[in-house]
């Protein structure tokens, strides 16, 4: 059974593609995804473009990736159609085709190896685009700004105070404020060129070959690179590292009674993404990457809480809750534990990062 529509045959003429390769991809949330080959050969991903992104995401894709490709980095490109343009434009959508890295995704870590390999990936693509200095064509409105979500919450609860469920989101909501005022200020950084949301679906890991197994009783895996650049943006890095952090770190799904922080991955990823990264972070960067790990499960669970209102969420699993509603609660429920978590590791995080610093 397939999983969407094929695309139109006039895209894949654009590209050249032979439509007996065409296959869906399964994974991510956004974009629609296909393999294919193209006639002449070579393996690629052929997306259409979700329309909450501008076309002039391309632009800067393709600066970006191209700056990571000179500086020896992996990354998917562009793949130009066959009148030289970056992207299809057909019927008020958009397609694009991408060069397919070798590797896979997961939607979850396993071991403090791979939240290592994952550190260490994000690590390189951030010291691979410090001196990248063009401005994007896309500017995006700032992602990660707690006031921000915390007032859009209390003004939810307002505007549906006849919600089926606003009892219990109410609930949730005073435990999200309340640890909102205990965690400690974050200190002003300097924007930097970020991926934009990190999240280990966007990692391209590979299996290690024996040579790189030595010494490790299981098979183990490699990271190859980042994908998914439509989120480009510039931010204090500290926030992007905490977004990757919350997520790797948790040893449950997202909306998991059962959430935990992971010290053990924690100390792994900062590892590597100091292997990665060099001596890209200055020491107030790294010392905010605790306080901001913490800050970004907070910020979730009141974005996730807000949601449970609205109902506005773009995915939610029919198979295991209700509604919408339900299953945001339980997100924001799992990020709250997270959140807990991290507060009561915070010294042990700190003496983590000071030890890299």
């Amino acid at each position: 059974m397939t999983l969407h529509p094929l695309p139109p045959a006039a895209v894949l003429d654009r590209y050249e593609l032979d439509p007996a390769t065409v296959r869906p991809i399964a994974s991510g949330h956004i974009n629609r995804s296909y393999s294919a080959t193209r006639h002449a050969g070579g393996d690629f991903v052929l997306q259409r473009v979700n329309p909450i992104f501008p076309k002039e995401i391309h632009d800067d894709i393709e600066a970006v990736t191209r700056h990571l490709a000179a500086k020896g980095l992996t990354t998917p490109l562009l793949v130009a159609t066959t009148d030289a343009r970056r992207f299809v434009e057909l019927d008020g959508e958009i397609w694009r085709l991408l060069t397919r890295i070798p590797g896979a995704t997961q939607d979850s870590l396993s071991t403090a190896d791979e939240a290592r390999e994952a550190g260490r990936v994000l690590g390189e693509f951030h010291r691979a685009v410090a001196d990248f200095d063009q401005p994007l064509k896309n500017r995006r409105p700032p992602v990660h700004e707690l006031g921000r979500h915390l007032a859009s919450l209390e003004s939810t609860l307002g505007q549906h105070l006849n919600h089926r469920a606003h009892r219990t989101v109410a609930d949730i909501a005073g435990r999200i404020l309340t640890m909102a005022e205990t965690l400690p200020a974050l200190a002003a950084q300097m924007p930097r060129l970020v991926h934009g949301d990190p999240k280990i679906s966007n990692v391209v890991f590979r299996e290690a070959g024996a040579s790189e197994r030595a010494g490790h009783v299981s098979r183990s895996r490699i990271g190859v690179c980042l994908v998914d650049l439509d989120t480009l943006t510039r931010m204090p890095v500290a926030l992007e590292i905490g977004d990757a952090l919350r997520s790797w770190c948790n040893t449950a799904t997202e909306d998991s009674p059962a959430a935990r922080f992971s010290v053990e991955r924690f100390a792994a990823a900062i590892a590597g993404y100091r292997q990665g990264s060099g001596e890209l972070l200055t020491a107030a960067e790294w010392q905010a990457v605790p306080t901001a790990t913490q800050t970004i499960a907070v910020e979730l669970a009141a974005r996730f809480a807000a949601d449970a209102l609205n109902e506005s969420y773009f995915a939610w699993d029919r198979e295991r809750f209700s509604s919408a509603s339900e299953h945001n609660q339980a997100r924001a429920e799992s990020q709250l534990k997270v959140a807990a978590s991290i507060a009561a590791a915070l010294p042990e995080l700190r003496r983590s990062v000071m030890t890299l610093a």
